[in-house]
């Protein structure tokens, strides 16, 4: 009903104070090229206050986490936990995991420990892994090669520990041409060298030089490049590609440490089970949305989507059952049709996810008008929480706390979908879709602000100040 309304408004309402809102303006301030999707609907009436190129697909990167989000509320409810269970089978011990993304060593450690209490210090059979929760691909169709080295793009895997993530840094107070040097916590599983040299700004443009990370199936990692001389190491973070192969080699520490010896080998398994003897639950569906949602984490996202997947079809999860039953789940139970939105993941990391302000705009209705679900207060904060802390563009009065919104961010893309509350205490719902953003050297030299924060202040200063 909602999208009928705003297809059918006018662009501008009869609102008294409308003609001080100046959103051209502000347009005016994204590079050429630039191209941008907006929509402003006041809740109480369900009126379009603005909108332009309302009906674009776009990339909606981590907005797209607000459908996630939703479905999960409405079908897997707030008292759903992610289980790791520690089942025997004659002389065998299985873990089964289930795509918890908190999931720890220390939470290993302790199913083991809890094993041992029960008389266990010898496996006489095999560990196995049982990691069948999910099924096929490890990160979503339209992932971009060069960033699956990348934290945020840890793959989604049911075997997921320490959020399939482990850190480093690259040292380079040194002199022009040594090389640099890397730090690996010795007790991470990885192999991880570096050829990365030292050299001056010059040598660096002159020589078109910058870091490279390389890594294969095997956890093996390699830095080549150059980087200029910094005082602070440079903070690594990178994700693990072999799930299986790194949760094997910290088990077999976890293992030493607890004093139980393994006669047999670890080995996957997706298929075989067990008696449960001990079980380690994740923190409640609430606390993982608000960890999800306050800092777009991907994995959460994703692993969620995967999980919807799971329990709405009765089987292993993928990115493409998770997308289908979110769809299925909004469509049932929040009369959401998202039909046309082309979607392939839970967390908007894919290139390949296209929807369009007004379908963001009925889901972020909903959630408005839904305050139990306790989803609007999960939303980033301007200039107070999550991934709106520090954004340059509202985090300064007027805007500061006066915005709730979750933020999406690819190349070239910078999302925006939440509340304002403006300055006569109107709540107004907005969606922002900024694609194909890319600003030139001298745009970005001649301004304190890149021009997407020079937009976003304008625009949402005006509409602050206007209603």
């Amino acid at each position: 009903m909602l999208k009928r309304l705003i297809c059918s408004a006018l662009l501008l309402t009869s609102m008294p104070s409308f003609a001080a809102f100046a959103p051209q303006q502000a347009l005016k301030q994204l590079p050429t090229g630039s191209d941008a999707s907006l929509l402003v609907v006041n809740p109480a009436t369900n009126k379009v206050i603005y909108q332009h190129q309302a009906s674009h697909l776009q990339a909606p990167a981590s907005t797209q986490k607000l459908l996630t989000a939703l479905a999960a509320k409405l079908y897997l409810g707030n008292d759903f936990r992610f289980s790791t269970h520690l089942e025997t089978q004659d002389n065998n011990v299985i873990l089964n995991f289930s795509g918890d993304p908190t999931l720890q060593s220390s939470d290993i450690a302790n199913l083991l420990r809890q094993l041992k209490q029960q008389g266990v210090t010898t496996i006489k059979g095999n560990l196995y892994l049982n990691g069948g929760h999910f099924t096929g691909f490890e990160h979503a169709v339209g992932s971009p090669w060069d960033m699956l080295t990348q934290c945020y793009s840890a793959p989604s895997s049911s075997i997921t520990l320490e959020h399939n993530c482990f850190e480093g840094a690259l040292y380079s107070n040194m002199a022009f041409g040594a090389k640099t040097r890397l730090h690996i916590p010795s007790h991470q599983p990885v192999t991880a060298t570096n050829d990365a040299i030292v050299v001056t700004k010059a040598q660096q443009k002159d020589q078109y030089c910058e870091l490279s990370l390389q890594a294969n199936d095997n956890n093996s990692y390699h830095i080549t490049g150059c980087i200029q001389p910094k005082k602070d190491p440079l903070a690594l973070r990178f994700a693990v590609q072999n799930t299986t192969l790194y949760t094997t080699a910290i088990i077999k520490q976890e293992l030493k440490q607890a004093g139980i010896r393994l006669d047999g080998k670890i080995l996957r398994n997706d298929t075989i089970s067990g008696k449960i003897v001990a079980t380690h639950q994740s923190a409640p569906l609430t606390t993982l949305l608000y960890i999800m949602l306050k800092r777009s984490d991907n994995l959460f996202a994703d692993n969620l989507a995967k999980t919807i997947g799971a329990k709405y079809f009765n089987q292993a999860g993928s990115y493409t059952n998770g997308v289908a039953a979110i769809k299925a789940i909004l469509k049932q139970k929040a009369n959401i049709d998202l039909s046309n939105t082309i979607m392939v993941d839970g967390s908007g990391l894919s290139r390949n996810n296209r929807l369009n302000t007004h379908d963001l705009m009925e889901v972020l209705t909903y959630i408005y008008h839904h305050p139990k679900l306790g989803l609007i207060t999960d939303l980033p904060v301007a200039g107070k929480s999550g991934t709106l802390q520090y954004r340059k563009s509202v985090r300064n009065a007027p805007l500061k706390d006066n915005i709730m919104a979750k933020t999406g961010s690819l190349f070239g893309t910078y999302n925006l979908a939440g509340i304002i509350k403006t300055k006569s205490g109107q709540p107004l719902l907005f969606v922002q879709l900024v694609t194909n953003y890319y600003p030139t050297a001298a745009e970005l030299k001649d301004s304190p602000l890149p021009p997407i924060n020079q937009f976003e202040k304008q625009y949402y200063t005006s509409l602050y100040n206007n209603y």
